[in-house]
């Protein structure tokens, strides 16, 4: 059974009457199936959907971003790689099942592919935790990360969280600190790293992951610092203003793109990525080819500095800096004050010495 959002309801009724005409054993016995008229409702459910889903607002992309039908990382691993290894644990706590990680191959290249899972059912939900990472789970990524750029193998990270899991026992194993060093490990990296927004990118549990080199985000996917209930009960102290906080936080990919928040944007079918899950693995696969193919030439230390310019570039647009092609080069400029200052550090230590000078010899 279909699952549809709050803003489908004309489609639903039209897909409804869709699957009736396509059964010839309907309630009225044995009939024809009427392919004209067939036709006709599923011209109106493609344009209606079109025209739906190319005015969405940032909520309502939410609700699509969160979709329970929505292709999830499993769905992506198991379709994108072959001869996929899953490993696990990070070698001092435990292990995560809320993130899928191990080696495999993409077009005959060795690749780490890492994934934050959510879920299909109730069941894998809880088991997965709902896609939020605990410590052990950034610590097992780090662990494979650092293992990957060792050997030179790229990394693929496909991001699918609402945030990273706020509870007590992941607060005093220092969630935060394995999130901080999660971010760390991504930009020390000498090997390229492609992460993908597949849904939710919530907060630092997702930027742990997406501090890549390339960022590239399906069409109706969220990226933001907090859900938008979140950020309506804070400024607003109601959680009902979610729209609000959704057009606020600029939380889409189109307004992420304009920022430079993002790399590109992976273009979804009509009605999401949940109504085409092949059209959508071809579009990912294009995508991810291109991305791996522009480091294919580039050294250690130019994918190093390429990651680095790109997020020192982030929010300059509108700054003092003119030259942003190679922010990694910047250095502090030292003006007449400093050599001020250089001076006085000399003149000061002679002054005290004379001072002391005279006064031995007068007493």
């Amino acid at each position: 059974m279909k699952n549809y959002l709050n803003f489908e309801g004309d489609i639903k009724n039209l897909e409804l009457e869709l699957e009736k005409l396509k059964d010839p054993f309907n309630q009225d016995g044995l009939s024809e199936v009427d392919t004209k008229k067939i036709s006709e409702i599923q011209i109106e459910i493609d344009d209606k959907l079109k025209k739906i889903y190319s005015n969405l607002n940032p909520w309502q992309k939410t609700m699509v971003a969160r979709h329970e039908e929505r292709p999830k990382s499993q769905y992506f691993i198991d379709n994108l790689f072959s001869d996929f290894i899953s490993l696990s644990g990070d070698r001092y706590y435990g292990e995560d099942k809320s993130v899928i990680a191990g080696f495999a191959r993409f077009q005959n290249q060795s690749i780490l592919v890492i994934g934050q899972e959510k879920g299909d059912d109730l069941d894998s939900r809880i088991e997965r935790n709902f896609g939020m990472m605990r410590p052990e789970g950034y610590r097992k990524t780090i662990r494979l990360m650092e293992l990957a750029d060792r050997f030179k193998i790229p990394i693929v990270l496909f991001v699918d969280t609402p945030g990273a899991y706020p509870g007590v026992g992941a607060e005093e194993r220092g969630q935060a600190e394995a999130i901080a060093k999660s971010i760390e490990c991504c930009m020390n990296l000498k090997v390229p790293t492609i992460a993908i927004i597949i849904g939710e990118g919530g907060s630092g549990g997702a930027i742990a992951l997406a501090s890549s080199s390339k960022v590239l985000m399906l069409e109706n996917a969220i990226y933001s610092v907090i859900s938008p209930e979140g950020c309506a009960t804070i400024l607003w102290r109601d959680p009902k203003k979610m729209l609000d906080a959704a057009k606020a936080m600029k939380l889409s990919a189109k307004d992420l793109l304009e920022l430079n928040v993002i790399d590109e944007i992976i273009k979804e079918p009509i009605g999401g990525a949940h109504r085409d899950k092949d059209l959508i693995l071809k579009n990912v696969q294009n995508s991810l080819s291109k991305s791996l193919d522009y480091f294919q030439s580039m050294s250690g230390e130019e994918v190093f500095n390429n990651r680095k310019n790109k997020f020192l570039k982030i929010g300059r647009n509108k700054g003092f800096v003119t030259n942003t092609a190679d922010l990694s080069s910047l250095k502090v400029q030292r003006g007449e004050i400093f050599e001020i200052l250089q001076k006085k550090k000399l003149l000061i230590p002679s002054l005290v010495v004379l001072i002391l000078a005279m006064l031995l010899i007068f007493l």
